[in-house]
């Protein structure tokens, strides 16, 4: 993800702890936070859902019918965010305005879940304008990737409510994604997450293959998201602690060396120290740029993460692909790095 520039204007510095930062003194904020899991609400058909743009700005007005119409075709009622179409910049609006929406859907007792439509930039920006007091609250589902995962894991780091890392208000509603989203949302199953295999006229499956980094099992938290964005947090409280969780990893147009560099600042930070299992999604137009040469992303993903000796595999049906996963951050899974899947362990939606 092209963010460089952003990631800059963070503050990055490698070699902070996850939990080191921002003083106490930010409105809302506990650096100290040991959050216990907290589920969200169910959701049903016929329910009120909120739709906010928290990161960059849309500039085809067909995208927000679109969206809205998307919701609608899941059953679902919409309540657009007051700033939704705002433009500052290439953001989708002023930091407090964007904030405000977000604030204001988990206030909202009407609201049942908030779809972020899009992702791009920026919703770092938000982070220490959200209401965690009133996340906590008034727990329940929010839906975005790529930049949306910076809110995710704010969120879950700062009052360990569930969220969810998956298509946005815009992105693409296939068939693949309706039916888990149903799975997972209406008929709250134990969800396994496999990749689908699409043979086509070919003799053998090449489409979404699996690599196994390391054999193995496990089980524990789920965390991660989009890695560009995940470093960006680095330094701050808003970054969870990733100590006995399964960490998984998606990214877009990064070179294999910036996708080096970034995994260097998670390991120098010391976030892979602990993990209990590792899961790479997609790397989607990763390839390397002209030069002397390049390593692979395999090649980058077995020098940090081989050494730790923990169950990792590649390839999972995470990121900026048509067909995706709806990951829950902060739900229990067991992993198979063997076979290339995960499952959900527990229930994610209160009783």
């Amino acid at each position: 993800m092209n963010k460089r520039t952003f990631i800059k204007a963070l503050g990055l510095t490698a070699g902070l702890s996850p939990m080191m930062g921002f003083a106490k003194d930010i409105s809302g904020i506990d650096t100290e936070v040991k959050a216990k899991t907290l589920l969200p609400a169910p959701l049903k058909k016929g329910d009120l859902v909120g739709l906010v743009s928290p990161s960059s700005a849309s500039n085809d007005e067909l995208l927000f019918q679109f969206a809205e119409e998307t919701l609608e075709a899941l059953g679902f009622k919409v309540l657009k965010g007051k700033h939704l179409s705002d433009r500052y910049g290439h953001l989708a609006g002023k930091d407090k305005d964007r904030a405000e929406d977000i604030n204001e859907m988990f206030a909202n007792k009407q609201v049942k879940a908030i779809i972020c439509i899009r992702g791009g930039s920026g919703a770092a920006r938000i982070l220490p304008l959200l209401d965690y007091k009133t996340i906590r609250t008034n727990p329940k589902p929010i839906l975005g990737y790529s930049d949306i995962t910076a809110i995710h894991n704010a969120i879950y780091a700062q009052t360990g409510l569930i969220t969810f890392h998956g298509p946005n208000g815009t992105g693409s509603w296939n068939s693949f994604n309706v039916s888990q989203f149903e799975e997972m949302f209406f008929e709250q199953k134990l969800v396994k997450y496999e990749n689908e295999q699409e043979k086509g006229d070919d003799l053998i499956v090449k489409k979404n293959r699996i690599q196994t980094i390391h054999s193995g099992t496990a089980e524990g938290i789920i965390v991660g998201g989009n890695l560009t964005v995940l470093t960006g947090l680095a330094g701050s409280p808003y970054l969870p602690d990733f100590k006995d969780k399964i960490l998984f990893l998606e990214d877009v147009g990064e070179s294999p060396y910036r996708i080096d560099r970034m995994m260097s600042t998670l390991q120098l930070m010391g976030a892979l120290e602990g993990l209990k299992g590792f899961i790479f999604g997609q790397c989607s137009d990763c390839d390397p740029s002209g030069g002397f040469g390049s390593l692979t992303i395999l090649q980058i993903l077995e020098d940090f993460i081989q050494p730790l000796g923990i169950p990792a595999y590649r390839g999972a049906m995470i990121g900026h692909v048509d067909k995706q996963f709806i990951v829950p951050i902060g739900a229990k899974v067991s992993m198979n790095a063997d076979e290339g899947t995960f499952q959900l362990m527990e229930k994610i939606f209160q009783a």
